[in-house]
């Protein structure tokens, strides 16, 4: 597992996403499967399926499905680590700069960044909170979600899809804004059709 440190991960991407999920940094499991979010115990595919962005619950090793349902995956920093603590303040804000680089050339309908920490960090805003951001980067919105790691306790897993739907209605609201702007061409993808309540 040690070889894997400092390993790149590819990304998951394709131009015009709805939501580009984006990572801290690859952790030593992925970077020996190559497959984003593996480590046992991480809830981001759990959450996935249960918020209603896929229809079923995928596992690691299928996330390049993910473009056909409008979903990416990327990284704030590309290096992997067995913990998120080894990363640098400077490789925060150098990964923060390509990020915006990144969202620039893919223009997804939003970046959805899976960690409040990594996104202070990233973007020195050391006061943001879970949820909508005001910045953009272009057309891009910015959605600040819960990071799914198995050692985040604050947050269960139904928790966390509660405002992972939130983002998907909003995603899903944005789209329909740009299919009445642009008739029958607007994209059009797969999202389950699921009830979530309210934050407990």
């Amino acid at each position: 597992m040690e070889a894997a440190r400092d390993r790149l991960v590819p990304d998951v991407v394709a131009d015009g996403l709805r939501v580009l999920f984006c990572g801290i940094n690859p952790g030593l499991m992925t970077a020996v499967t190559g497959h984003h979010f593996a480590r046992p115990g991480n809830r981001f595919w759990p959450v996935l399926h249960l918020s209603g962005f896929t229809p079923r619950l995928l596992k690691p090793s299928e996330q390049d499905e993910l473009p056909s349902y409008g979903l990416g995956i990327t990284n704030v920093v590309a290096r992997a680590s067995a913990r998120a603590d080894e990363l640098t303040a400077e490789e925060y804000r150098e990964g923060g700069r390509l990020l915006a680089r990144k969202v620039a050339r893919l223009r997804p309908g939003w970046l959805a960044v899976v960690g409040v920490t990594a996104y202070r960090a990233a973007f020195d805003e050391p006061k943001a909170r879970v949820g909508p951001q005001e910045r953009t980067f272009g057309s891009t919105r910015v959605w600040v979600l819960p990071n799914p790691s198995g050692l985040n306790a604050h947050w269960t897993a139904q928790t966390m899809a509660r405002e992972y739907a939130r983002l998907r209605e909003a995603a899903h609201e944005m789209d329909d804004h740009e299919t009445d702007a642009h008739g029958a061409g607007a994209r059009a993808w797969a999202w389950a059709a699921v009830t979530v309540g309210p934050p407990a």
